[in-house]
């Protein structure tokens, strides 16, 4: 039995198989082509936080491949008054072929797989969010750029699970990362601890950047940001603003890139503060092929765990 509930749960070679799943898939919808791959196999999606891509993604490609997903928010279950995360886990894995769950604590992710009996998919934690990291290095892979030769740069935030799930994807895949965002915000030392020793090739140097963004994007294939004040996050929202401000992906900063440089945002977007409305709409921008693609990575994961 299998789980997706890190990035490091597949090997290089599952990644790029993955990939070349992801894009037949891909094609079978586009070419109107049933692919019902599932047929009778039953998904069961915890929320504790809200979605659009996520549940959308799951739940229409479960019907895409054949089979069923249920919604369940925290309304829905009992864990708010008083059932253990374990004892939801051996229930649902008696009635489901597999769990998603989009959770606050990645701990919860952790008692998933350890009591379910069936595959667990982490839709998100505080921790890591491996879908987003796979379906952002698919949406690159598809348009032929070389892995071995890009480099990323991610600006903003480097203390999430967005950052942190990429950095440990490139590390696997001996994708050149950098980051640059202030102190306050740079990434965990144990997630570049894994990341470094994870490493493809030697070729794979966590570069961070702290007061500098142009010389980050000097020469970059892609830079990639997020929003700055993420769910939870709220209170800190003019202190991050403020510090963050500097960090921001406009004409400025991806004029220091590669003229062909991609642009990625995993969205939701605030306009006008990590992005702008010039470059997120301009022709360098890929993140509506990023959120489709979403839809089809979804739809290889669930493949790969189920069939």
């Amino acid at each position: 039995m299998r789980n997706l509930i890190t990035d490091q749960d597949l090997t290089k070679d599952e990644i790029l198989a993955l990939f070349e799943s992801v894009k037949e898939l891909k094609e079978k919808q586009k070419r109107g082509e049933p692919h019902r791959l599932l047929e009778g196999k039953t998904l069961a999606m915890i929320f504790e936080k809200t979605s659009l891509r996520t549940r959308t993604s799951f739940e229409i490609g479960m019907f895409q491949l054949g089979g069923h997903a249920s919604f369940l928010n925290s309304q829905d279950l009992q864990l708010g008054r008083g059932e253990t995360v374990a004892d939801t886990a051996r229930v649902l894995g008696r009635y489901y072929n597999a769990i998603m769950a989009r959770v606050f604590d990645h701990g919860n992710l952790e008692t998933l797989r350890e009591c379910a009996g069936v595959p667990v998919i982490n839709g998100l934690s505080d921790k890591f969010h491996p879908c987003q990291a796979l379906t952002d290095i698919f949406t690159i892979w598809e348009r032929g750029l070389d892995l071995r030769e890009i480099t990323i740069v991610f600006a903003g935030d480097a203390d999430n699970n967005v950052t942190n799930s990429l950095m440990l994807i490139c590390a696997r895949l001996g994708i050149r990362f950098r980051v640059t965002c202030p102190v306050e915000y740079m990434p965990r030392e144990e997630i570049i601890s894994l990341a470094q020793i994870d490493k493809a090739a030697d070729m794979f140097p966590v570069a961070i950047y702290t007061s500098d963004p142009k010389n980050a994007a000097r020469n970059a294939d892609v830079i990639y940001t997020d929003t700055w004040v993420s769910m939870g996050k709220e209170k800190e929202n003019k202190k991050r603003i403020r510090l963050l401000s500097p960090y921001q992906v406009n004409k400025e900063l991806v004029s220091c890139a590669k003229n062909d440089v991609l642009v990625m945002h995993c969205l939701p977007a605030h306009r006008g503060q990590e992005i702008t409305d010039e470059v997120i709409d301009s022709t360098n921008s890929i993140v509506f092929d990023q959120a489709e693609n979403r839809l089809h990575v979804q739809k290889a994961i669930l493949t790969m765990l189920l069939r």
